[in-house]
């Protein structure tokens, strides 16, 4: 009897290996990136450590303030800059503009964070409807063609004029504003996500289409919204200062840089420091929102992935 050898062969399991390409990257990956991004954009951590100080003013202006910025002092008017007592001297009534510019500041970042909520609130969902449902879309992007034909500016007085001004009414009508921009930045990015494989795939599998803004399409947009916002912030500011400015915004004696320049510019000839100062003001807080937004962008933006 012979015996003869069956060759024995080996079978091996191979596991497919995911596509790199249609893995989401984890949430701690892309925060991780964006950080890096933004610490080795020098301009944006300029932008950041502005901000920060601005924020730090803003919210601590009742402990850094050395009086308060409606004390009168009428024996020392228009005193200079590091006269003791006063900082930054005082304006024509004798006002500490120190304490008057951290209150300003104050004010300014009360009125930008208001405006940004309410262009959030408002202009994120008609934004996701107009780009969702194309009957929506018809009666949503003409109307905001009506407001974006109007002047920012103009828009704001004309809203805040009705309304019969204050800082409440100010950043109301400054975020109001702002809303068709912010509804065209989401309409367009709901047009893209739309057409997107996952959005499809939930769309065959008859996921309620709620669901799919809530959870698709909103959480993917945010990288633009928040870019938006910071630029909505120094518009608001710089708007809060003209409104204020014009007597359509923050009412004396509350503080306001837009009043303090306003109060400021008959005295610019004898004395130009209580003019000079919240210019300053103004300039640093717009500086800092600009700066950092565009780090923002950048760092946001898939493009610039190495």
């Amino acid at each position: 009897m012979t015996v003869t050898d069956t060759p024995v062969v080996e079978t091996t399991t191979t596991t497919a290996e995911p596509n790199p390409v249609l893995q989401t990257p984890p949430l701690a990956a892309v925060r991780g990136r964006v950080l890096r991004q933004l610490w080795h954009n020098p301009l944006g951590m300029v932008g950041a450590v502005l901000l920060l100080i601005v924020i730090f003013v803003g919210v601590f202006a009742p402990l850094l303030a050395p009086y308060s910025p409606s004390e009168v002092h009428f024996s020392t008017p228009f005193q200079q800059p590091g006269t003791v007592g006063f900082l930054l001297g005082t304006d024509d009534l004798g006002r500490d503009i120190f304490s008057r510019v951290l209150y300003g500041t104050r004010a300014s970042l009360q009125v930008g964070v208001l405006s940004v909520l309410c262009a959030v609130l408002i202009g994120v969902p008609l934004g996701l409807l107009s780009g969702y449902w194309r009957t929506a879309d018809m009666v949503l992007s003409r109307l905001s063609d009506v407001l974006l034909a109007f002047p920012f500016i103009i828009l704001a007085v004309g809203l805040t004029a009705i309304n019969g001004g204050g800082l409440a009414d100010a950043a109301i009508a400054l975020g109001i504003a702002q809303v068709p921009i912010m509804m065209r930045v989401v309409r367009a990015e709901t047009l893209r996500l739309k057409e997107t494989d996952f959005v499809l795939a939930a769309n065959t599998m008859d996921v309620p289409s709620w669901r799919i803004l809530g959870e698709h399409i909103l959480p993917n947009s945010l990288a633009p919204i928040i870019v938006q916002a910071t630029v909505i912030m120094p518009t608001a500011v710089l708007g809060e200062a003209i409104l204020s400015f014009l007597g359509l915004g923050i009412k004396p004696p509350a503080p306001s840089l837009g009043i303090m320049l306003s109060d400021a510019q008959q005295y610019l000839l004898r004395t130009p420091w209580p003019g000079i100062f919240p210019g300053v003001a103004l300039a640093i807080i717009c500086l800092g929102f600009n700066l950092f937004g565009d780090a923002l962008r950048d760092a946001l933006d898939p493009k610039t992935r190495r």
